[in-house]
């Protein structure tokens, strides 16, 4: 029912997730990031607990592998979750349950780690780490290009519904949180794609508003968000 990809930025220490799914606001349960930690995909049949007890535990010191191990480990019902996580230095884990629904894949490469469940092709998040690997620029355009190339690689089995963009850096809040909750027609990958278009050129003046709102630029009525 979903593919998604979890990475950091060498260069920036960003953390995000992209992700997309036949399910409705699939990005609002299943993706979890915190500034400075991680993030986390906690799909499948989801639990949403389960991405911040992840981060939770890297917050903590454990690296990603041991995380996802501590939190599965014992857990009831861990045989349908699909958990994929990167922590602040880049490693990455993959827990994908023995009850994990249809064809599925998964595939770790250098600060990303990549998954997907009820696939049209398991080799579809190969295709997503290869295109953040390959992919320049900012860190949402990489991680654009991974979900684009996601759903070129076969996607999900069913049409995609959903789709959701998410990064942490330096703040208690995400510093990008774009989603599209629901398509009955075109696709949400690139609805998200042009959120993101637009979004991107502003991220850092929503940043400074914030932090110094003297010294920020000013759109329309002061203080209109």
């Amino acid at each position: 029912m979903t593919f998604s990809l979890v990475a950091r930025c060498a260069t920036t220490g960003m953390t995000g997730i992209v992700i997309s799914s036949s399910s409705p606001a699939v990005a609002a349960r299943c993706a979890h990031v915190r500034a400075g930690v991680g993030a986390v995909a906690s799909q499948n049949v989801t639990d949403p607990a389960l991405g911040p007890l992840v981060l939770d535990r890297m917050a903590a010191g454990e690296g990603a592998a041991r995380a996802v191990a501590a939190v599965i480990d014992g857990r009831a019902h861990a045989r349908f979750r699909q958990i994929l996580a990167v922590d602040a230095r880049g490693g990455t884990a993959i827990h994908t349950g023995a009850g994990v629904l249809g064809l599925w894949g998964q595939a770790e490469g250098r600060d990303c780690a990549a998954g997907g469940n009820l696939l049209a092709d398991p080799g579809v998040p190969a295709a997503m780490v290869a295109a953040f690997a390959a992919a320049g620029g900012p860190f949402g355009d990489r991680l654009i290009a991974a979900l684009r190339a996601g759903r070129d690689a076969g996607g999900e089995a069913g049409p995609v519904h959903s789709a959701g963009l998410r990064i942490a850096h330096r703040l208690d809040w995400p510093w990008a949180d774009l989603r599209c909750d629901w398509l009955d027609e075109g696709c949400p990958i690139e609805a998200v794609a042009r959120a993101w278009a637009v979004y991107a050129p502003q991220a850092e003046d929503y940043v400074r508003r914030a932090l110094d709102p003297a010294a920020a630029p000013s759109y329309g009525v002061p203080g209109d968000e």
